[in-house]
């Protein structure tokens, strides 16, 4: 008995022994790996990185923006299903425990010992607090030392933060496959839907991601996917989180998902968001736009932007089919598979409705043609091959552009294409408009470009822009980043410099031959009217500018001086300094449609200064507004204690005033004659007050117009990007005016037609349209009203500026009180 005692004291003794040691052991050890513990109190600060999302002006998002794809979302956003669907899918005991899941960590210690030797990876039991543990503070390392610093802190973040917050943490910064962090982003990315659309089986779906989102690929791996999906849906009634009849309709349902990629999102809005985008990095700098969660309102009008783009794509494919068909776009074998070789080929993607397809069989009355395939989420080939015809019909415009039929009409569908040719197509429509089912059109996207925007010109707003053919062929936005020469486009800021100097519409100028010595050895500069030759005498400057007439132009620049017209171009801001030579009167410097277009805004907004912006607003991902475009000042916009008889609002506008409003209706009125009577008659069909004025380049390179109504100014340039001759009659009246025509006609259908606002001060005086001097009873249908600044009235003489020299070469005479006077009776000048 003694023995016994003795026996179990000495146990006990080393028992205590033992248990002093391992306390001492394991104090340690939590020593040990406490000391280089990370600082897990910075999770209360944390700002994971979001992405920037940009949106049109009615909200539509345009684009996305960032480097790990996070929307952050509070846990009081989040639906209770989704919560639940990840609880019981990686941590079912999650709001019970402290941190760690000691049944959980026996299992997998036991199968750790199970699978030595094995070569398999360990199961890791970690719970959720465990995983934001890790994914925040440490690394993925696969070691006992990481897994002893991840126990230790998730046991600290459970005594510092509640359990929502804990986690709200781990949903929000989750990676869940497909380049997307958190529940927000994978919703949207796989499903194209917020939180709060989520299925059943949807939610299910991505709470199985966390543990291995490659292999569970819903394309890929559909099989694997769909059984681990099901798995948590068992788990959700399991744990009485759903209903049995929800579950067992959900797991019925397919694994059907919609990829979303980061392209703008807005059809036809690439060039716009990709401008916003270089604007935000400009401003902030790449960690802000990619990392810091801005929402940034744009003044894109979704529905005016698919008009520019429709216009704008129309034009320059009708200029380019009537030079001529040249040939296919590539050339691959069809035998086999044809639609495997077809998806290698590089196609455009922004082209709708167009569609790349490959000639598989041709006659003389039609081919037949199989369309590309398009690609599965995991980037596979679709199996599906779908076919249509061509016929005659639809080649009929393809003269071909070189060799010896060059410009012949094809008469069998042969004669154009051949087996194995790479095109693109249409659907073939009637003459109303309406699809013929099955047939196509060939097309081919020109080679010709341009560019085109429109813009409020009130607030400088751009509504729509499109800055070429296609993006998807060629980024460089040719709206902003190509500076091209804007030719007589630019005459209306030498007119307004003439106007605010003493000029009137009603003034006269000599149009005739003029000579002007370039001096240095540089010879003899002649400029010419585009209808060379041709010379109308004696012209008033409404006329003058109606028909475009350049040696006008000249003179006028001569008279005023080419300082004070490059004073006018840099407030207009068309360009930053313009030399001091006559032909940039006629537009020969090189700027931008954007330029333009901000500066033919302030003839139509009564001469207040406009900066062209495509952002509205922009705000922190707290809603905190850090940019607006709109600086006025808006005086008693504040009431807090409601309206109580104050006087309405009002808004303070401090804009410069660039030029005199009536300047501004005077040039505004003569570009009106324009669109009446002169280079851009065209624009009549849309039935509205319209003002603008064209441009044609040497040589026919660039063909512009710009032009505005009250409430929209657009600018157009038609031009290849290498500059080279656009052919007979490529002129901006020719090309780009009709182009513009088809935008305000879309545009303006459902504004009313309001004619341009009359400044206080003016004077509209009836005057002989030839001849610019004051109307008699008798004149007749010859007269006009005119527009007038106070102190200024029509000639009561018919003065002139510029004479003929004793041979025949026109020179510059001054303005001044002695102007010279048409000889009665001969129509001579002297």
């Amino acid at each position: 008995m003694r023995l016994l005692v003795r026996f179990f004291g000495f146990l006990f003794a080393a028992g205590t022994v033992v248990f002093l040691v391992g306390v001492a052991a394991a104090a340690g050890l939590i020593w040990h790996f406490s000391k280089d513990l990370p600082d897990y109190s910075q999770l209360q600060d944390y700002e994971p990185p979001v992405m920037t999302r940009v949106h049109a002006s009615d909200g539509q998002l345009l684009g996305e923006y960032a480097k790990e794809r996070r929307l952050y979302l509070p846990i009081q956003a989040i639906p209770k299903l989704v919560v639940n669907a990840f609880l019981a899918a990686e941590d079912k005991n999650f709001y019970e425990h402290g941190g760690l899941d000691y049944t959980g960590m026996a299992r997998a210690g036991l199968l750790y010992l199970q699978n030595i030797g094995s070569n398999r990876r360990p199961q890791g039991a970690s719970t959720i607090t465990q995983q934001v543990a890790k994914n925040f503070l440490l690394t993925n390392e696969v070691s006992f030392d990481r897994k002893i610093k991840e126990a230790l802190l998730a046991m600290r973040i459970e005594r510092t933060y509640s359990k929502d917050k804990i986690l709200e943490l781990y949903l929000n910064e989750i990676y869940l496959g497909l380049g997307a962090y958190g529940i927000a982003a994978a919703s949207l990315v796989y499903f194209d839907k917020s939180v709060n659309e989520l299925t059943v089986s949807e939610a299910a779906y991505l709470a199985a991601l966390p543990k291995a989102p490659s292999t569970l690929h819903p394309v890929k791996n559909r099989d694997r996917a769909i059984e681990r999906r099901n798995y948590v849906i068992d788990r959700l009634v399991e744990n009485g989180w759903t209903k049995q009849a929800d579950a067992d309709k959900a797991r019925k349902e397919t694994l059907s998902v919609t990829g979303r990629g980061s392209h703008a999102h807005i059809f036809a809005g690439e060039y716009f968001a990709e401008e916003v985008r270089r604007d935000i990095l400009e401003r902030y700098g790449e960690k802000k736009l990619y990392e810091g969660g801005l929402s940034v309102r744009t003044t894109l009008d979704p529905k005016m932007q698919v008009m520019a783009r429709k216009t704008m794509t129309n034009g320059l494919v009708n200029y380019d089919e009537a030079r001529g068909y040249r040939g296919a776009t590539n050339k691959i074998d069809i035998s086999g598979d044809w639609g495997v070789k077809l998806a290698e080929v590089k196609s455009l993607s922004d082209i709708s409705p167009w569609k790349m397809a490959v000639v598989l069989d041709v006659s003389d009355q039609s081919a037949r043609i199989g369309f590309q395939p398009g690609r599965e989420l995991g980037g596979a080939v679709s199996k599906d091959r779908q076919t249509g015809l061509i016929s005659l019909d639809g080649v009929r415009w393809a003269k071909p552009a070189a060799g010896p039929t060059r410009g012949k009409t094809p008469t069998a569908v042969s004669q154009v294409l051949s087996s194995g040719d790479v095109i693109y197509v249409d659907p073939l429509t009637q003459k109303d408009g309406s699809i013929i089912e099955g047939q196509f059109r060939l097309r081919q996207y020109p080679e010709v470009s341009g560019a085109m925007v429109a813009m409020d010109p009130n607030t400088g707003r751009v509504l729509a822009m499109v800055g070429g053919f296609s993006f998807d062929q060629s980024q460089f936005n040719r709206a902003t980043q190509a500076y091209r020469q804007p030719g007589s486009s630019f005459k209306p800021l030498v007119y307004s410099a003439a106007m605010d100097n003493g000029y009137t519409p009603s003034t006269v100028v000599i149009d005739a031959p003029i000579e002007i010595d370039q001096g240095s050895g540089n010879g003899v500069w002649r400029p010419e009217n585009y209808s060379t030759g041709k010379y109308y005498g004696p012209t008033t400057m409404r006329n003058a500018l109606t028909r475009s007439l350049n040696t006008v132009t000249v003179r006028l620049a001569q008279d005023v001086g080419m300082p004070l017209i490059g004073e006018y171009a840099k407030r207009f801001g068309v360009y930053d300094e313009l030399p001091n030579y006559l032909s940039y009167a006629l537009g020969a410097g090189e700027t931008t449609v954007m330029r333009m277009v901000t500066a033919y805004s302030m003839f139509a907004n009564g001469g207040r200064r406009v900066k062209s912006t495509l952002i509205d607003r922009i705000q922190d991902r707290y809603g905190h507004t850090i940019f607006k475009h709109d600086q006025r000042e808006c005086r008693g916009c504040d009431a807090p204690d409601g309206w109580k008889n104050q006087p309405e609002p009002q808004l303070i506008d401090r804009r410069e005033q660039v030029i005199d409003p009536m300047t501004a209706y005077q040039i505004t009125s003569m570009m009106e004659s324009v669109v009446q009577s002169g280079t851009a008659t065209v624009m009549r069909e849309v039935g509205k007050p319209i003002a603008g004025k064209t441009g044609t380049t040497n040589d026919e390179k660039d063909a512009w117009f710009v032009g505005f109504s009250p409430d929209v100014v657009v600018g157009i340039y038609v031009g290849y990007d290498k500059p080279r001759n656009l052919g007979r009659g490529g002129t901006g009246g020719v090309l780009s005016a009709p182009i513009a025509k088809d935008f305000m006609k879309l545009a303006l259908a459902d504004k009313p037609a309001v004619p341009f606002k009359v400044p206080a001060g003016i004077k509209l005086i009836r005057v002989d349209a030839k001849t610019g001097m004051r109307a008699g009873p008798g004149d007749g249908g010859r007269t006009i009203l005119e527009a007038f600044k106070p102190g200024t009235a029509p000639p009561d003489n018919y003065s002139v500026i510029g004479v003929a020299d004793a041979d025949g070469r026109s020179q510059q005479i001054a303005p001044d009180t002695d102007r010279m006077f048409m000889r009665p009776g001969t129509g001579g000048l002297y």
